[in-house]
């Protein structure tokens, strides 16, 4: 029986600025460890880069049912960057329920992290929950076309 349903799991996409490297190497370990595939588009290390660099160039390479985890010091301007790429949406996950919702109720395709906010522990309960949470649809498929 497989953790992960009606998600394209066999490769997650995860990018970070020198703020989130070491919670993105943490998570990358996981879900390594998890037998899922992970595409690492850096950073690489914790010198000084430019957060938009990085979110911009996950969301280019996000396709349909496919998943992306983005890391920085607060996580906010990973979102807002990413946010503005058409295929992209999204989602500030905080903790665990605003994980959960965002998949469930806002289809978020991409997760962002604050790793100065975020301890390691619930950082992994998030990542987990937002790749095994599907959308409901429904009323939420409405909402989302607004969008």
């Amino acid at each position: 029986m497989t953790l992960y349903t009606n998600i394209n799991t066999k490769k997650i996409i995860i990018a970070s600025d020198h703020a989130g490297y070491k919670l993105k190497e943490i998570i990358k370990k996981s879900l390594t460890k998890k037998k899922v595939k992970v595409l690492d588009l850096g950073t690489n290390d914790k010198t000084s880069v430019d957060y938009p660099d990085f979110a911009h160039l996950l969301s280019k390479k996000i396709k349909n049912n496919q998943l992306g985890i983005l890391i920085c010091g607060s996580g906010i301007g990973m979102d807002m960057a990413a946010n503005r790429h058409k295929n992209v949406r999204s989602a500030l996950c905080y903790n665990q329920k605003s994980t959960k919702l965002s998949r469930q109720h806002n289809n978020a395709n991409v997760m962002s992290i604050g790793a100065r906010l975020t301890k390691s522990k619930v950082a992994l309960k998030c990542v987990n929950i937002f790749i095994k949470t599907n959308f409901l649809g429904g009323r939420h498929s409405r909402r989302i076309k607004k969008i």
